[in-house]
């Protein structure tokens, strides 16, 4: 069993803004509401690993986990896969940006599989991650447009 979530929005800004704005990982924690730090671990030419660290949850709890990321600017993708993979068997993300009429359609698919026994399986990880995503997507939206608009 696995899991698979996609999903989209329309920034209107310049492509390179969009593209420069939401690949400094290091700014993440000020993009996305979900993240408290962003922790570069390793970095060459267009592949990074980084720690990302989340905000405590109701019980205190500060979940990280270490992913690596490989950004094509060329093709104007990304691929990513966590490397300590916590409550996943396996994550992996694709990002992609392309150029509308509207604006840069910046898309995120994630596919995975939960590992067994915990209180969220595959389809309850997706629902989670299809609401969440949306959340932060709007917040990317709204910075990244209020960056372009200077």
């Amino acid at each position: 069993m696995s899991a698979h979530t996609d999903n989209a929005i329309t920034i209107d800004a310049p492509m390179d803004l969009v593209w420069d704005l939401t690949n400094d990982i290091e700014s993440w924690p000020k993009l996305f509401s979900e993240y408290s730090a962003a922790e570069i671990l390793h970095r060459t030419d267009n592949v990074v690993r980084f720690r990302l660290s989340m905000h405590p949850d109701e019980n205190g709890v500060v979940w990280s986990w270490v992913s690596e990321r490989i950004a094509d600017p060329v093709t104007r993708t990304t691929r990513s896969q966590r490397i300590e993979p916590g409550p996943f068997k396996y994550m992996f993300l694709f990002w992609e940006y392309l150029q509308t009429d509207e604006g840069v359609l910046l898309r995120w698919v994630q596919d995975f599989e939960m590992k067994p026994g915990l209180p969220v399986d595959d389809a309850g990880m997706a629902d989670r991650i299809n609401a969440n995503s949306a959340v932060q997507l709007k917040l990317i939206k709204e910075a990244v447009e209020a960056a372009a608009r200077g």
